[in-house]
């Protein structure tokens, strides 16, 4: 398994605010209309899961396994082109500010890790740029 991190992004939200969001994947709705459909299709979810199709890489369902409440929340794939585990840490700064940092344990194939480290290391960071403006208030 090979681990990559993003960058450390502030939130201008309180850590259980922030945390309460992103343990439930309905609260997705919210943000539905801002996914891409040219890039992103087939975008579903419920309480515990996510599933959506990414051109070139197909189709990818994820669910949580684990809540470490109010700072992490752990997810696994169900179906993935290449099996990996996902994290969200949230950390409070004040009580209206918080941190946040993604990080994705993956399993890659020593030949197919050239290519698809940067892809990859690339998207977490877009992924946690998005986490870190979602409006969390209600």
């Amino acid at each position: 398994m090979t681990k990559f991190s993003s960058s450390v992004k502030q939130i201008p939200y309180s850590q259980r605010t922030v945390y309460d969001n992103i343990s439930d994947m309905q609260s997705l709705e919210r943000i539905k209309d801002r996914v891409p459909e040219d890039k992103i299709k087939d975008f579903s979810f419920d309480h515990d899961s996510v599933g959506l199709s990414i051109q070139p890489v197909g189709e990818l369902r994820i669910r949580i396994c684990d809540r470490e409440e109010p700072k992490c929340v752990k997810f696994e794939t169900v179906q993935s082109p290449i099996p990996f585990h996902l994290w969200i840490q949230v950390l409070p700064v004040d009580d209206n500010t918080s941190k946040m940092k993604v990080t994705v344990d993956a399993d890659i194939p020593f030949m197919l890790k050239p290519m698809v480290e940067g892809p990859l290391v690339e998207g977490l960071e877009k992924i946690a740029d998005a986490l870190s403006i979602i409006p969390y208030g209600n």
